[in-house]
């Protein structure tokens, strides 16, 4: 069942508002939640020969460091927290359409697809969905929305989406 047609007495996801390729590096930005708040600063470093953006809360504490990885076979994004790789996002090689995966370490992985480039796709955990992402919900132009599950951990979901939106 999709996160938009929930039943009233279900618990909503959390929605909020992301920029469209926020990922120039050394820009900084406000992810902000569907009340227009300030809710994850995206902070972009350019660190040696990759990129790097750091996800903090208000108070400006590290929540996740999203690395890009050049160098292997594909290009990929790992999601660090507290010093340790936490998931690993990569592009899949199959198929017309984009899909995405995420390498879970200790948990089950995660599967991104639909129109990603359009910001029209969802993220799923065997079969579920855990957050839709979607540019209807916002008129604000150059943005997206991210609608995360209740229950999800939403710095590493938005995470995820910082990962994907900067390796399409």
């Amino acid at each position: 069942m999709g996160l938009l047609r929930h039943r009233h007495d279900e618990p909503a996801g959390t929605r909020f508002q992301m920029r469209e390729k926020l990922l120039s590096i050394g820009d900084d930005f406000w992810i902000e939640n569907d009340q227009g708040q300030r809710a994850y600063k995206v902070n972009g470093k350019a660190v040696r020969i990759r990129d790097t953006f750091v996800l903090e809360d208000t108070s400006g504490n590290e929540v996740a460091r999203i690395k890009e990885r050049k160098l292997s076979v594909r290009d990929k994004m790992e999601i660090e927290r507290g010093g340790d790789t936490a998931a690993t996002v990569h592009k899949a090689l199959i198929g017309l359409r984009d899909r995405f995966t995420v390498d879970m370490k200790g948990g089950t992985d995660l599967k991104a697809h639909g129109n990603v480039t359009s910001h029209e796709y969802e993220i799923e955990r065997d079969g579920h969905t855990v957050a839709t992402i979607s540019k209807k919900w916002f008129r604000v132009r150059d943005s997206y929305g991210v609608e995360i599950a209740a229950g999800e951990d939403v710095p590493l979901i938005l995470a995820v989406t910082v990962a994907i939106d900067s390796l399409t």
